[in-house]
């Protein structure tokens, strides 16, 4: 479902906005959390443990909420690139994949893994293998916006905590991402409705969930 009011994810610590897909946040906590963090179960030595900071009531935010930021412009002469990340199980055998069209398209495995995880590599990958300016198109609104709103920014002040002291789950992938984004200042992050019959987002779909389903 989608969110209709403002919030925080007892999760990943991130603002819920109007609009972000949401499920109940489940295990120890109570309220709502983004869907892509929800099922996003720690594995050792790959994700930090979740939160169990309370979420917000439906209605109610849970204290200081931040306005949500304009979408990110599109460099001049920008390349989009979509990417996605699926995982068989989660935590299970994942994949990622990022297309700029069907000619030129990269795919890969990892496991075990999580969904996030793939989203999270999915965008890294495309951002470390294309060069100039380039768009990332996802349909992770926890990939999105972590640019979009600078959540990095919490992240490395507090040296890779969230708000609640907690470490920042799957650093190992958002450290490298963060880092090539900055470095290279020419690169921005929208989002696509998941599974809405566009066309890219398709296509990088069935490619990541094919790597999942790899023996390789």
């Amino acid at each position: 479902m989608l969110a209709k009011f403002p919030g925080r994810c007892p999760r990943c610590e991130a603002p819920i906005r109007a609009g972000d897909e949401i499920v109940g946040a489940g295990g120890s906590a109570t309220g709502w959390a983004h869907a892509v963090c929800r099922d996003d179960l720690a594995l050792p030595g790959l994700a930090a443990p979740r939160s169990t900071t309370s979420g917000a009531p439906r209605g109610r935010t849970a204290g200081k909420v931040r306005a949500p930021r304009a979408a990110m412009v599109a460099p001049e002469g920008a390349t989009f690139v979509y990417t996605d990340g699926a995982c068989s199980g989660n935590p299970g055998p994942g994949g990622w994949a990022w297309a700029i069209d069907r000619d030129r398209f990269a795919s890969g495995s990892e496991r075990p893994s999580t969904n996030q995880r793939m989203e999270i590599r999915a965008a890294l990958e495309a951002v470390t293998a294309l060069s100039g300016p380039l768009v990332v198109v996802s349909d992770s609104t926890y990939v999105v916006n972590c640019f979009r709103d600078k959540w990095w920014d919490g992240w490395l002040k507090r040296g890779w905590t969230t708000s609640a002291k907690k470490p920042v789950a799957n650093r190992d992938l958002w450290e490298p991402l963060v880092l090539a984004v900055e470095e290279r200042g020419d690169v921005a992050f929208q989002w696509v409705k998941g599974h809405s019959g566009h066309e890219m987002n398709d296509l990088v779909d069935e490619l990541a969930v094919a790597a999942s389903l790899s023996r390789e």
